[in-house]
């Protein structure tokens, strides 16, 4: 799997999962089945797609909705089985 495509996966999660838009977010913890996880999260917030939180005991990360239609259709791009169904 490409660098890409596992972007778009994580974000995917985020958005699909409990849909981890601005002020919610998720623990980075829960995400460590990603190999390149530090990479993907440097590369999305370096875009400013991701939003990553310093909590104490903690890092979290959500997607930033003032990107939220270029996050879609980075999305669907990459996955298009999902085209329609990210909102």
């Amino acid at each position: 799997m490409s660098l890409e495509f596992d972007k778009a996966r994580l974000m995917s999660i985020l958005a699909r999962g409990k849909s981890n838009w601005g002020a919610k977010y998720d623990r980075l913890e829960h995400f460590k089945r990603f190999q390149n996880l530090d990479e993907i999260v440097k590369d999305l917030a370096k875009l400013g797609w991701l939003l990553f939180y310093k909590k104490f005991g903690y890092k979290a990360i959500s997607l930033n909705p003032r990107y939220k239609s270029e996050i879609i259709s980075f999305i669907e791009t990459q996955m298009p089985y999902l085209k329609g169904i990210i909102k």
